[in-house]
């Protein structure tokens, strides 16, 4: 048996390539260098899906128009959900979607966390939802439903470079729930649901706002080594190193490192907390290479992810959401082909309990036979 399912492959999939040992990720036959120099996430949507729905056209109306509508679920927004964590609430609010498997379904899903996110935040606030521009990028929409206005065009482009950096990664476990589902042909919405269950586990998608409280606990530069010294002693995990696939770098982290340096230039991102996660993530590969030579122990995308949306003006709790607003192409992307291409998902198990042995069969006398 292997534990965790490491190097088994169990689908063949056109979507996504991750090479551990090359730090490399490939998008449907482009790397992610190439894709963030040419494409928005509305056209890695379109290049995701090409072949799974028809007339996909131009993704941003149909994007837009799909906003809109997610827009009018807003209104069943009540104290309930504003109690509830961010996720619990936005994935309450799509499940109110119908479970369908067309094209019109998949952009709705698409829609919902762009809109519910922001609307959930504001009426934490007590404010009042804004609803969507269908005329803007979806990037720069959700921030603009956040902050009440539109945003700067580098905060637009950060969020959007984090959008398709996110928006799939081989088979991950979000993912890989996300075909299960779909192998049992339950709706395109059952299986995203299934798939934010999945993500919410901070060993998948819970982990970058923890690398802010990791910065704001070491505070400056000058206490980098030492703050992690004693937190490695003392067994924590140092957040934001370490990829469950990757040997080296992570291509995405490299990625959204260059995002939030392009914020710093613009005045986006101040300087001293720019200076303060490069101290950190310099002492923490340092002291990971010294403490753990045999573990391969890297910067992943998580480091930086939490300062690019912190620089936007997302709060801590809706890091995860955000991530399942990227992700979400991905995982209809995998649900379509696993239902061109695959069968039900259903894999063995070994029985390693105890022995119930069953009762011997009764015993009768040579009387009772007679009778």
């Amino acid at each position: 048996m292997i534990n965790g399912l490491d190097d088994v492959v169990v689908a063949e999939t056109v979507l996504s390539d991750v090479d551990g040992q090359a730090g490399r990720l490939v998008i449907r036959g482009r790397s992610l260098e190439d894709l963030l120099a040419t494409a928005n996430y509305e056209q890695v949507i379109a290049l995701l899906w090409e072949g799974f729905f028809d007339g996909l056209g131009d993704i941003g109306p149909l994007l837009g128009a799909a906003r809109q509508e997610v827009f009018q679920h807003c209104r069943f927004v009540d104290e309930s959900l504003l109690g509830r964590p961010l996720l619990d609430g936005v994935r309450a609010l799509m499940a109110r979607l119908d479970d369908g498997s067309d094209l019109a379904n998949a952009l709705l899903l698409v829609a919902a966390p762009a809109v519910f996110i922001p609307a959930l935040i504001r009426r934490q606030r007590g404010l009042a939802p804004v609803p969507p521009d269908p005329t803007r990028l979806h990037a720069a929409d959700l921030l603009r439903m956040l902050h009440g206005q539109p945003v700067a065009a580098e905060q637009a482009a950060a969020l959007d470079r984090y959008l398709v950096t996110a928006c799939d990664h081989g088979l991950n476990a979000s993912t890989f729930v996300a075909r299960i589902v779909a192998s049992t042909r339950a709706g395109q919405t059952s299986s995203v649901i299934a798939a934010m269950g999945a993500l919410k586990g901070p060993l998948h998608g819970g982990a970058p706002g923890p690398v802010l409280d990791m910065l704001d606990g070491i505070g400056s530069p000058d206490h980098a080594g030492s703050w992690l010294e004693e937190a490695l002693a003392r067994g924590d995990r140092l957040m934001g190193f370490g990829h469950r696939v990757y040997r080296v770098r992570d291509p995405r982290a490299e990625a959204l490192k260059a995002a939030v340096q392009q914020l710093a230039r613009s005045g986006q991102v101040e300087p001293g907390r720019l200076r303060l996660a490069e101290a950190v993530e310099t002492a923490a590969l340092d002291l990971l290479a010294r403490k753990k030579p045999n573990r391969p122990l890297q910067t992943n995308t998580e480091f930086y992810t939490a300062l690019l949306l912190e620089a936007v003006g997302l709060p801590r709790d809706a890091f995860t959401c955000v991530f399942a607003c990227s992700r979400v192409a991905g995982w209809i992307a995998h649900a379509r082909e696993q239902l061109k291409t695959g069968r039900l998902i259903r894999p063995q198990s070994r029985y390693v309990g105890p022995i119930v042995r069953s009762p011997s069969p009764p015993t009768h006398s040579t009387e009772d036979r007679a009778q």
